[in-house]
């Protein structure tokens, strides 16, 4: 199990939380909050817990890309089990929607 921390700059806020995929065979999920008072308003905070040891070179391009095309500052947590990086980046895609997303 490997565990990455990565930071990337953002434009706007997440507008609540949100929960997107599942941990099993080749699949994610992820889990975005809203920046807090302890996180920089500015800022993606992202953790990956990974089942696949070696890849975060691929792991940083994969989220570099996406948070230079969707800046959403939050706190962005994922479980990997697996997944390949364009289902990474279809999680990623639903997690900000769901995020951005008005409550009911």
């Amino acid at each position: 199990m490997q565990n990455l921390t990565y930071s990337f700059a953002a434009q706007a806020a997440v507008a609540r939380a949100a929960h997107v995929g599942v941990v099993a065979s080749g699949d994610l999920e992820i889990l975005v909050q809203p920046p807090d008072a302890g996180h920089p308003a500015r800022r993606a905070a992202v953790r990956v817990r990974t089942s696949v040891d070696g890849f975060s070179t691929v792991w940083r391009e994969v989220l570099a890309r996406f948070f230079d095309h969707t800046p959403l500052a939050g706190g962005w947590e994922l479980n990997d089990f697996g997944a390949t990086p364009a289902v990474v980046t279809l999680r990623l895609r639903q997690a900000a929607e769901a995020a951005r997303e008005a409550q009911p």
